[in-house]
C-alpha cells in the first residue's frame, strides 16, 4: 500500500527545499522566483521505523525493507489557479494524484527571498490556496451534476438520490467551505463521488510550517498564528526548517537526532510528516521477520487477517489459513520467534482476528 503525499503552496515558500531535503535528493530544482518548479518531481523514500532495526538485530536478515512513502513536489499555485493562472490546472490535477496534501507556509522574513504577495501572512497564504482547491472542485461538481442531471431524467440506478447530495455539496462548497467539512461526508453516494472526483478540498491536509533556525525551539509570531487557524479546521500542524532538513542529508540517524536535540527538536520534519500522514490516514503497519528479510507492510487500521496478508499476495487473501502472530514487545522481550514460542506469546489467529501496530505474522494459507 503506497502513501502519496503532494507538497504544495504559493510560489518561494520552501516547497522544492524541503522536498530535496525529505528525499535526501538533490532532484527538485529550487530559485528564488516564481514557478521555479513545472513538472512534478517525484521520489519514493524509505519510512523510517526503528522497530524493523531492532527486530533485524535479532533475526540477522539478509536485507530490511521499509515501507515506502512517495513525494510529490507540486509547482507552486497562485491566485486564479482553478482558472489556469500560473498553470494552475496542470498543477491541481497533479495534487489529484496524492492521498495528502503536506501544504507548505513560509513562517520566517527574509528580504532576500521573495514573497509571492509582497509581505510574509500564513493564514492569507492557506486561504489563496484553499480558495483555489474549493473553486477546482465547484467546476468538476458542476459537471458531474450536468450529467447526473441527464441520467436521473433517463431514470438511470440512483442517479436521483446522488445528483440531491451533489447539488447539497455544490452549496456547501460555493459558500467557501472545504469537502472535508460537509456534514455528509461519512454517506456512501458522498464517499463514490469522492473516489470519481478525487475531490482536491476532501484531502486529508497537513500545515507544514517552515521556519528558521531560531523558530525551531521556540514558536514565532506566524507559527502561534498557524497553530490556532488550524484549529478551527482540525488540521495538524508541523514545524519544519528546510535549510536544517538540508543539512541532516548525509548524517546518519544518531548524528542526526543529536544535531536536533542542539536545536531543540525531537525528531526531523520527514519522521514528524510521516507519523502525521499515517495517522491522518488510519494506517498501520506489520512486520514479517525472516532471514531473507526483516520488512514492514502498511495496511488501515482495523482490517483482518486475511485482508492484512493481500498487500504481500492476493493468494494469501484467498487461501487464508490462519496466522502466527507474536507482538513486537513479546518478540523482542522474548529474543525472537522461537523465545516467544517458548514463553507462549505466539498466538494462531483466525480470520476475524483484527491485525495491530507493529504485530509480528506469518500467514499458514492454501494455493
Amino acid at each position: 500500500m503506497g502513501l502519496s503525499v503532494g507538497i504544495v503552496g504559493l510560489p518561494n515558500v520552501g516547497k522544492s527545499t524541503t522536498f530535496n531535503a525529505l528525499t535526501k535528493a538533490q532532484n527538485a530544482q529550487s530559485a528564488n522566483y516564481p514557478f521555479c518548479t513545472i513538472e512534478p518531481n517525484k521520489a519514493v523514500v524509505a519510512v523510517p521505523d526503528k522497530r524493523l532495526n531492532e527486530l533485524a538485530k535479532i533475526v540477522n536478515p539478509n536485507r530490511i525493507q521499509y515501507s515506502t512513502i512517495e513525494f510529490v513536489d507540486i509547482a507552486g499555485l497562485v491566485k486564479g489557479a482553478s482558472t489556469g493562472e500560473g498553470l494552475g490546472n496542470k498543477f491541481l490535477s497533479n495534487i489529484r494524484e496524492t492521498e495528502v496534501i503536506l501544504h507548505i507556509v513560509r513562517c520566517f522574513d527574509d528580504e532576500n527571498i521573495t514573497h509571492v504577495e509582497g509581505v510574509v501572512d500564513p493564514i492569507r497564504d492557506i486561504e489563496i490556496i484553499q480558495t483555489e482547491l474549493i473553486l477546482a472542485d465547484i467546476e468538476q461538481l458542476n459537471k458531474k451534476c450536468e450529467r447526473l442531471t441527464r441520467e436521473a431524467k433517463a431514470n438511470a440506478k440512483g442517479a436521483k438520490e446522488t445528483l440531491a447530495l451533489a447539488n447539497e455539496l455544490l452549496n456547501h462548497l460555493n459558500e467557501g467551505k472545504s469537502a472535508s467539512s460537509f456534514e455528509k461526508r461519512e454517506d456512501e453516494a458522498f464517499i463514490n463521488l469522492n473516489k470519481e472526483l478525487r475531490l482536491l478540498s476532501a484531502k486529508e491536509v497537513i500545515y507544514g510550517a517552515n521556519v528558521d533556525e531560531d523558530g525551531i525551539a521556540e514558536d514565532n509570531q506566524y507559527v502561534k498564528a498557524l497553530k490556532d487557524f488550524a484549529k478551527s479546521s482540525d488540521h495538524e500542524v508541523i514545524k519544519l526548517c528546510a535549510k536544517i532538513e538540508e543539512e541532516l542529508v548525509g548524517m546518519d540517524d544518531d548524528e542526526a537526532h543529536e544535531f536536533l536535540a542542539s536545536l531543540g527538536a525531537q525528531e526531523s520534519g520527514l519522521e514528524k510528516i510521516i507519523r502525521t500522514s499515517f495517522a491522518k490516514l488510519n494506517l498501520i503497519s506489520y512486520f514479517t521477520a525472516g532471514v531473507v528479510e526483516v520488512r514492514a507492510w502498511t495496511i488501515t487500521n482495523g482490517w483482518k487477517a486475511p485482508k492484512a496478508a493481500s498487500v504481500i499476495h492476493n493468494d494469501f487473501e484467498r487461501g487464508f489459513i490462519r496466522a502466527e502472530v507474536i507482538s513486537y514487545d513479546d518478540f523482542i522481550s522474548c529474543g525472537g520467534e522461537n523465545g516467544a514460542k517458548e514463553a507462549g506469546k505466539m498466538r494462531l489467529e483466525g480470520k476475524d482476528y483484527v491485525v495491530a501496530d507493529g504485530d509480528v505474522m506469518h500467514f499458514r494459507f492454501n494455493v
